[in-house]
């Protein structure tokens, strides 16, 4: 298979004033531009990244219903984003905590990660992946998903630990 990576996300959201604001001011990601040719529409880059945008957001008004997805609908059922640093994951869990938008914090063993919905309820990820050569079988083998302890992994990996060397970045 060809693909490598996901470049980027469309949402179609409620209010794209709101969305802008959400994903700038909580995720910290730019706001590259309005659509002009496309009105209600935002393109906003991760922090970092050298792709054109990485979040796209179309606005179809406030009349718009829940998303059914995995209840009533198939469909998405969220996006993971990776940060760089255990920090950045330690950082994040702060932001979504104070705009009421943090949901879960998983230990999945070779991963750590929080849940978070938008304001239109959107339910994404935020990941940090342990680097290759600190994985254990232990981080290996787990089984299922448990409750993230963020302070025991800070107090394990460090605040700089970065994400994904050898695995999902070039070791």
């Amino acid at each position: 298979m060809a693909i490598f990576r996901l470049n980027h996300a469309v949402l179609y959201v409620r209010d794209v004033a709101a969305s802008v604001a959400f994903y700038r001011d909580v995720l910290g990601f730019g706001y590259t531009e309005t659509g002009d040719a496309f009105p209600g529409a935002a393109f906003l880059r991760a922090p970092g990244s050298t792709n054109d945008h990485d979040l796209g957001l179309f606005q179809i008004g406030s009349q718009a219903a829940p998303s059914g997805a995995g209840r009533t609908s198939v469909g998405l059922y969220h996006l993971a984003w990776e940060v760089d640093t255990l920090g950045d994951l330690e950082s994040l869990a702060d932001a979504l905590s104070q705009a009421d938008a943090l949901v879960g914090a998983s230990d999945h063993g070779t991963t750590k990660s929080l849940y978070g919905k938008d304001p239109d309820g959107l339910e994404f990820e935020i990941v940090w992946i342990i680097p290759a050569d600190l994985l254990t079988d232990e981080d290996r083998n787990k089984a299922g998903v448990s409750r993230l302890d963020l302070p025991a992994e800070l107090a394990k990996y460090g605040r700089d630990a970065r994400s994904g060397v050898g695995i999902s970045r070039v070791g």
